[in-house]
């Protein structure tokens, strides 16, 4: 019976050998677009900016999850590069630290990985339609 048991082990071993060798490999896409859509939740902020290919993909019709977002994988770290587009009127650096926060949140969870580093690049500002009115108006006094 004891030889049995040794067996049973050394097969076991074995298999778990074998499948030691799969990977699985996620795509930096995928962690914009994770990334991004944790950033389309947090108040205060406006909108990503994706540059001019962006812009074209969402005049005609197509929303780009990953817009303003670039992302770099270094084994098994994550950095993540977010450019966004800030409400007039918010405390950015609250916004930003919030942003980080949730971003960090979603991509470590929905992937396993870690995430090392965020940078937040605020790029414009969104100011509503009154709000400029009420400037030019200030300014024409």
């Amino acid at each position: 019976m004891l030889n049995g048991e040794n067996e049973i082990k050394e097969t076991v071993a074995e298999e778990i050998k074998e499948t030691e060798t799969d990977n699985v490999h996620i795509s930096p896409d995928v962690i914009a677009i994770v990334a991004g859509l944790a950033a389309s939740d947090i108040k205060g902020v406006a909108g990503m900016s994706g540059g001019i290919v962006g812009g074209i993909a969402e005049k005609l019709g197509r929303k780009d999850l990953s817009k303003g977002v670039k992302v770099y994988l270094e084994e098994d770290n994550i950095k993540i590069n977010l450019d966004i587009i800030i409400e007039f009127g918010v405390q950015i650096v609250e916004v930003a630290n919030k942003l980080k926060q949730e971003v960090r949140n979603a991509v470590e969870k929905f992937t396993g990985l870690k995430v090392s580093v965020i940078n937040v690049n605020v790029l414009a500002i969104n100011i509503p339609k009154e709000q400029e009115d009420k400037n030019l108006e200030q300014e024409n006094v």
